[in-house]
């Protein structure tokens, strides 16, 4: 006898995925008639088991989701005594529990349409552009008269500093090349002309670094940056060209160096450093005041704060409060940065302060790991449940899109890790990740896909030193226009890290934030970049449509996406030899979508007008490290 069950198949489950507080879900097990299968069900709190009947071709049972958002699990106990289930995809038995995990969200949950059809840049401020060399330098000879040590780049093009310099004796990040608000400004047709529609902004607070996640005063642009008008007058030009800014809120830890803590002396405020009689004592966690404290990953000048403490949380979520002060300024919503170190209760008074200001503002969150069925201390957190992010910066895709195109895992691992999160999210929440290709904090894409394997296992020497040979970049660049168009057809918010267009590379922090290359750059990528992304913006079946995900092969994953006026079918070929590849329907037999009948026949053109003929089935070649996709004609 055979028993099989598949949670994406819909013959199997229904709903799909991740399903609503209080919905019905029924579930199906095939096996041979006469048996006596149970249904186990793991919910918080209580566990128990229901009997599964026979229902003339399969085995049968329903069950009422809980009535509050959570993560639940469910399984089956054959009659023989073995268990039958697994973390997801198809079951398999075994002597132990198997249970499947079940999301459970409120089915009130939305998110903002304008974010779910945007398509999204990443902005390191200082190394984007410089409208005004000679406002800077004052900016920073004020800097310095304030005794803090800042190294201003004389050339645009020179690399990041990575090593101490000067008479330091460590390495800190206290160089800056210039770049500004106004730069960002002066440069919206081009974001524009590219189809950029969104602009995510690392922090623009006043903070004594260059990357400025040390906040120094939360209310305030660093004046090297310019000033709370500049940001003002960006965010109404932006509006004008139809883009919309989404600022970085770094609300785990300020700066020592800042308004609140005062480590130096160098506010005319009373800072936690100063006296326990401020405000801002209460902020943070001393173990031995002044001079211990807790710190963010043991940084000294990064004290964590008590997100839970009532002034901090009035502070940055109050009326007036660092959240909604700018949001008046023209931001459109927020991106949390290390979300995973903040309270879940803290995050769901951030959504409720800025929904009630904007209920179209979006709210991000910097989440590494699979945002649905990710723990810390307290237990689950509640990302996914309706009442905390609209969305995260989607790591989960990126990390296996770019295994995949360096043959780390085949085409079959990678659907599967597509199919589990759109299996594990709710639709509102998928459709408004980020998905990325690279960040601030993450090598550059181009470097990642030249097949190096793990950076942080090589020397900072070696990191500095790499120079791929042409044959290596050239089949770096075809990776990342294969993984461009997957992050553009797939569900999700594109988002490029600015300079990634034009084939900058850079290895892991700081060597990936380099300064933006205006007078060079790959412009064949870009211009190519440049239609991918007019395609993401024009395809009814990539903006609204059905998402299907098959591997074809150990080397070409498939991903169709199907509306009622267009069917988009994307190849990607990650090997290094043509791959002559046929499409049938039972190829994708799971996910959402699945329980569509799927016809592939009809015409189809490829983008350089070539033809292709389908009726059961669809057959072409793939070019080796590339992308086809073809469109219905």
């Amino acid at each position: 006898m055979s028993w099989y069950y598949h949670s994406r198949d819909p013959r199997c489950k229904q709903p799909f995925g991740a399903v609503k507080t209080g919905e019905t879900v029924t579930l199906r097990l095939e096996g041979d008639a006469g048996r006596t299968p149970q249904l186990l069900l793991d919910m918080p709190g209580r566990q128990f088991s229901v009997p599964m009947e026979w229902d003339g071709s399969c085995y049968r049972a329903s069950f009422t989701a809980p009535v509050y958002p959570c993560r639940m699990g469910y399984g089956f106990r054959l009659d023989d005594g073995r268990f039958f289930g697994a973390q997801s995809g198809e079951a398999h038995d075994s002597d132990t529990p198997l249970l499947y995990g079940l999301t459970v969200y409120d089915g009130a949950f939305q998110t903002p349409e304008w974010f779910r059809h945007a398509v999204c840049y990443q902005i390191f401020p200082d190394r984007f552009y410089c409208s005004d060399r000679a406002r800077f330098l004052r900016a920073a000879a004020d800097y310095r008269a304030a005794g803090r040590p800042i190294f201003v780049h004389d050339d645009w093009n020179e690399r990041p500093c990575d090593q101490p310099h000067g008479e330091a004796k460590e390495y800190a990040p206290d160089d800056y090349f210039g770049g500004d608000l106004n730069g960002i400004r002066e440069k919206l047709p081009y974001l524009a002309s590219l189809g950029i529609t969104c602009l995510y902004l690392n922090p623009i607070f006043e903070a004594h670094s260059n990357h400025r996640y040390n906040t120094a005063d939360y209310k305030n642009v660093d004046p090297l940056l310019g000033t709370n008008e500049d940001f003002t007058t960006l965010a109404n030009a932006a509006k004008d060209y139809g883009i919309r800014i989404i600022l970085d809120g770094v609300f785990s830890h300020t700066g020592d160096d800042s308004i609140y803590f005062d480590r130096y002396g160098r506010y005319h405020t009373n800072g936690a450093c100063e006296s326990k009689d401020s405000p801002y004592y209460p902020w943070y966690r001393f173990y031995e005041w002044p001079t211990r404290y807790e710190c963010w990953w043991n940084f000294e000048t990064l004290p964590n704060v008590e997100e839970t403490e009532p002034h901090y949380t009035e502070f940055i979520q109050g009326r007036d409060g660092v959240l909604e002060t700018w949001l008046k300024r023209g931001a459109s919503g927020w991106r949390l940065d290390v979300a995973d170190e903040l309270p879940d209760s803290f995050i769901r008074g951030v959504r409720k302060t800025i929904k009630q200001y904007d209920p179209d503002a979006v709210l991000l969150g910097e989440v590494w790991d699979n945002c649905a069925t990710k723990f810390g201390p307290e237990g689950r957190r509640g990302y996914v449940n309706g009442d905390e992010l609209d969305a995260a910066m989607n790591y989960p895709f990126r990390d296996p899109t770019v295994a995949f195109l360096n043959r780390g895992i085949d085409a079959y691992a990678y659907a599967d890790a597509l199919n589990t999160l759109i299996e594990d999210y709710p639709k509102a929440f998928l459709d408004a990740c980020l998905n990325l290709l690279g960040s601030h904090d993450t090598e550059r894409i181009k470097t990642a896909l030249c097949g190096i394997g793990n950076v942080r296992a090589l020397s900072r020497e070696e990191q500095r030193a790499y120079c791929p040979d042409e044959a290596t970049a050239a089949r770096a660049k075809a990776r990342v226009l294969a993984a461009t168009a997957l992050q553009m057809v797939l569900p999700g918010v594109p988002c490029i890290f600015a300079g990634d267009e034009v084939g900058v590379m850079g290895m892991i922090d700081p060597l990936n934030r380099v300064t933006f290359p205006w007078d060079g750059g790959d412009t064949d990528q870009r211009e190519r970049i440049r239609s991918l992304i007019a395609l993401h913006a024009k395809s009814e079946a990539i903006r609204i449509g059905s998402i299907r995900i098959a591997a074809v092969g150990r080397e070409v994953i498939c991903v169709i996406r199907e509306s009622e006026a267009e069917r988009l079918i994307l190849l990607v070929n990650a090997g290094d030899a043509p791959c002559r590849t046929t499409l049938y329907p039972a190829l994708f037999r799971e996910g959402p979508d699945a329980k569509r009948h799927l016809s592939l026949a009809g015409e189809y053109r490829d983008a350089d007008g070539g033809r292709y003929t389908a009726r059961d089935t669809l057959s072409c070649t793939v070019p080796p490290v590339s992308a086809l996709i073809l469109k219905n004609a």
